[in-house]
């Protein structure tokens, strides 16, 4: 029986490098965002502006992101009869407003979730825990204007629940916050989050938000904000955690 072969390591990391650069000169000249949504379309996935797109970003994209919104960011400018040539304050204001987009803003869009390591419940905690306020910046999805607001995190654990270090709410809850969102979808989102990675008995998110969609644009109301809520199992069932939970808000 003939010995079947098996290609060596350098054999297939050749090939690897030959179809890379196959695939280089195949989209020469074609926009990154457009091999990126090809990339995603491939493999049917959604890319709303909230989800989370790093499975698809590679090494140099998102600084090749950059440079193609920067482009397109001055274009932008030039269409708003900007002089971006004479007035020494927007010379270069296309490639910071892309710098911050896709480094800062929407970050969480771009880059893989935070490491979050988890410890056993070796003590059997089962008492309310609840973590924030957490500061979050966000931007609303309808009109990019800013969102600023706090969030509250409440965690009953079971003998069975994963718990993590308290940093890493913030982490986690900065990672799903900077991207475009509406608000009411973000904390659903997070109580997704925490539900699925710590399998606690209940999980509570709570959002208090200035809108600047509403403060800086349309009625331009200065004092209006949004606060809303997600309760998942226990705090769902169980009125007097909930009540527990926030009575204690009212008291941060």
């Amino acid at each position: 029986m003939p010995t079947k072969k098996v290609p060596s390591t350098k054999t297939t990391a050749k090939k690897a490098a030959i179809k890379k650069v196959a695939s280089k000169k195949e989209n020469a000249g074609t926009p990154l965002s457009v091999i990126i949504r090809r990339r995603i379309e491939a493999k049917k996935v959604r890319f709303h502006a909230n989800d989370n797109i790093a499975e698809f970003i590679e090494p140099g994209d998102l600084e090749g992101l950059v440079d193609e919104v920067a482009q397109k960011m001055q274009e932008v400018l030039e269409s708003l009869v900007i002089d971006t040539k004479s007035d020494h304050n927007t010379q270069d204001t296309c490639r910071r407003v892309a710098k911050m987009y896709v480094q800062e803003v929407f970050n969480g869009r771009y880059v893989v979730q935070p490491a979050m390591t988890k410890f056993p419940n070796v003590s059997h905690l089962n008492e309310l825990m609840i973590i924030g306020p957490i500061t979050v910046r966000s931007a609303c999805s309808h009109h990019l204007c800013p969102i600023m607001g706090r969030i509250w995190i409440g965690v009953l654990p079971s003998k069975e629940s994963a718990l993590i270090g308290l940093s890493k709410y913030s982490r986690l809850t900065e990672w799903v916050m900077c991207r475009p969102q509406i608000q009411e979808e973000a904390v659903v989102e997070l109580a997704d989050m925490f539900e699925k990675k710590m399998k606690p008995t209940g999980v509570a998110i709570v959002m208090d938000a200035d809108h600047f969609c509403m403060q800086w644009r349309g009625v331009k109301d200065r004092d209006s904000k949004m606060v809303n809520s997600v309760m998942r199992g226990a705090f769902l069932k169980d009125p007097n955690l909930r009540r527990e939970f926030l009575s204690l808000l009212e008291k941060r």
